[in-house]
């Protein structure tokens, strides 16, 4: 995964020697042959032979849209996570300590039948004080407002590193305002998309019935939601055009955009979000803003009431009374994903305090499941992996030797996190009381909030991690130059200490891997070694470079990953690109760390088999047909047999290991592979 501002026990065997099992010292294969089907052929389809059994064996749930390995590895992690927060929640805690806030929180998440007495009451007012607006004025008064307690209307307020001056953080405007998040489900015209929109009609007017709206006035404002949202998205720019950092920084003073939008309230506005002090200023997308203005501008102020109140009503239903949960579901979860349960409550209550306390419930978890020596051995692995790479790119046909000089610099440059920060955000000054649920969330929203406002006009903390412990996600960040691996996808399968080093490369090795080529895809190839967007590849290399990931997208666009639907190969690209990479990279620094000790065979398998076997079953999983066309809109990563049978193909190795030849399907010359890092 790469960040991008919009924003336990791991053991790991750096070398073949020294890191023995529990078996008397033999480390073992790593690979559970109960996740392969060997009635499928390898060269047909690898994913079904190497993850088909684990496909059977793990059916999808009620509550999922896609159960994947990533997802058994976050339910252990919870179930743990639950065991910690519940110790705290079942005993009185001292009043304003971070155990009283995290207990309480759980605490109120988990009353329902509070929850339903209070039903929408805890939004009550602010729905009132948005339908009291006099004039367009106010409306821009309550942007700021509503942007404070964690809604965001119309577009997305955030302060991160200034792109071309990466050092110091800068105030930044991108578009948003989609109930539906995305802009292909307001344009695009197939039968299954018209679906959905009008399935979201039907959503919208039944939420606003359940926040007190008759039938006609529901109607009404849902018409106006949806005028709305259509205007916003017939000029919000495609996930492709948003892959573009340079068209999307626009730099300019306040001053300037005043001028540029005269009818936009910006000092009402300003003063409402408490951006006083701000007087530069990034707009991502300056034609959707614009368009912002259009709508304030020349729509009925009780069409833009509408809107403000849907958007609150969006917001906080999933923190109001059962009611308004099982609607949002309804539509979010059922319509368009096709998941058929909503999650146990006590999921959902862990979730929303390991988002609003992240920090305080990682470090719970880091204490209890990830020791100091298991951050010390993922140190050393890193390390390799780094040196691998640099002898990638060292050994490039392609490149000249001034880029590879910059390129190498930026590798040695990389800013590696591993397991937690190694200091701990301080929560102090976070209100919990005991009131009612969405109030609480409100103030964790507003916390985040000032935490941003501090950092305005003010050098970036390349310290600060943008990932809680406890996640089981990895990521690179571009501004920051930086890799980070949480502690929790430091496991299985992941990682296994009684594995070999075949099996621990293949899977987390690759991981690593993906996330330092980040580094040198498609967009973070554009940010040197400061994480400043600064040109620094030579013409031909850079030509060179997009010639070669123009085959990697077009490989995926020929993809069909349901009837009639292709996946977005420049889209995926950057991620694609990191796979392609990560499989290079860690099958060379594999092949390092065992040259003078090579590993043998082990269940059947060669040590190469194990280690192509090892990352094919990362991305072991199930999914609903839905979930497969909603992703394709919105994931940025592809399908997870596509990171297998899409990625493979392109690697030598691979066809070695299973003697795959040009008599298998998914055989591809030469000539024809993604040929990159």
């Amino acid at each position: 995964m790469r960040i991008k501002k919009y924003l336990p026990v791991l053991a790991l065997c750096v070398l073949t020697a020294g890191c023995a099992s529990k078996k008397g010292g033999i480390l073992e294969a790593g690979i559970d042959l109960a996740n392969l089907d060997t009635t499928a052929l390898p060269g047909t389809d690898f994913y079904q032979y190497a993850c088909g059994g684990w496909m059977k064996n793990h059916p999808l749930t009620d509550e999922y849209a896609r159960l994947g390995s990533f997802d058994l590895l976050a339910e252990n992690n919870r179930k743990q996570i639950r065991d910690l927060i519940m110790e705290l929640a079942q005993s009185k805690q001292e009043e304003g300590s971070v155990a009283q806030k995290i207990g309480d929180l759980y605490n109120m998440a988990m009353d329902s039948v509070k929850l339903d007495k209070d039903g929408m009451e805890p939004v009550k007012a602010d729905l009132q004080k948005i339908g009291d607006l006099k004039d367009k004025k106010a409306i821009y008064s309550m942007i700021g407002y509503l942007q404070q307690e964690g809604v965001s209307p119309y577009f997305y307020l955030y302060v991160g590193a200034d792109d071309m001056n990466s050092s110091m953080n800068l105030t930044q405007v991108y578009q948003g305002g989609l109930g539906m998040g995305e802009r292909d489900y307001y344009l695009e015209k197939d039968e299954k998309t018209t679906a959905v929109r009008e399935a979201y009609k039907v959503h919208v007017a039944k939420m606003f019935q359940l926040a007190g709206f008759d039938e006609a006035a529901a109607q009404k404002a849902t018409k106006a939601v949806m005028d709305i949202e259509m205007e916003l998205a017939k000029i919000s720019r495609t996930k492709v055009a948003l892959r573009d950092p340079h068209a999307n920084y626009n730099k300019k003073t306040l001053a300037d955009w005043e001028k540029e939008y005269p009818s936009f309230d910006w000092s009402t506005y300003m003063a409402s979000a408490r951006l006083d002090n701000v007087k530069d200023l990034n707009i991502g997308q300056p034609e959707f803003m614009k368009e912002v203005e259009k709508v304030i501008s020349t729509f009925p102020l009780a069409d833009n009431i509408a809107y403000l109140q849907w958007n609150l009503i969006n917001s906080s239903a999933d923190y109001l009374s059962d009611a308004f949960a099982e609607q949002n579901f309804d539509f979010y979860g059922k319509t368009m994903s096709g998941k058929k349960e909503m999650k146990p409550r006590w999921k959902r209550a862990v979730g929303v305090v390991s988002g609003a306390l992240g920090e305080a419930v990682g470090q719970m978890y880091v204490k209890k499941y990830f020791p100091e020596t298991a951050k010390q051995r993922m140190v050393a692995l890193v390390k390799n992996l780094q040196k691998s790479l640099g002898e990638r790119i060292s050994n490039l046909s392609w490149m000249s030797d001034t880029t590879k000089h910059k390129a190498l610099d930026k590798l040695a440059a990389f800013h590696v996190k591993i397991g937690y920060p190694d200091k701990w955000k301080d929560y102090s000054k976070m209100e919990i009381k005991n009131d009612n649920y969405w109030s609480n969330v409100t103030r964790a929203n507003l916390w985040e909030y000032n935490r941003m406002l501090a950092k305005i006009g003010q050098p970036v903390d390349k310290d600060e991690w943008h990932m809680t412990p406890q996640t089981v996600n990895a990521y690179y960040n571009p501004t920051t130059n930086e890799v980070c691996f949480p502690a929790g996808i430091l496991q299985y399968p992941f990682f296994d200490m009684n594995a070999d080093d075949a099996f621990n490369y293949g899977a987390i090795g690759v991981v690593i891997g993906h996330e330092m080529t980040h580094g040198f895809d498609d967009q973070g190839r554009q940010y040197d070694k400061d994480g400043n967007l600064k040109d620094w590849w030579t013409d031909t290399d850079a030509e060179n470079f997009k010639k070669r990931a123009e085959v990697m997208a077009a490989f995926f666009d020929s993809i069909q990953v349901a009837p009639g639907v292709h996946g977005n190969g420049h889209f995926t690209l950057g991620e694609n690109i990191a796979d392609h990479g990560g499989l290079q990279v860690s099958f060379q620094a594999y092949k390092n760390a065992t040259a003078n000790a090579p590993l043998g065979v082990k269940d059947g398998f060669t040590a190469d088999q194990r280690f192509f076997l090892a990352y094919a079953n990362v991305w072991a999983g199930n999914i609903r047909d839905a979930e497969i066309l909603r992703r394709t809109k919105i994931d940025p990563h592809s399908l997870g047999k596509w990171r297998v049978d899409g990625a493979l193909p392109q690697i030598g190795a691979w066809y070695d290991a299973f003697g795959i030849t040009e008599k298998d399907p998914m055989f591809l010359p030469v000539e024809k592979r993604v040929s990159i890092w």
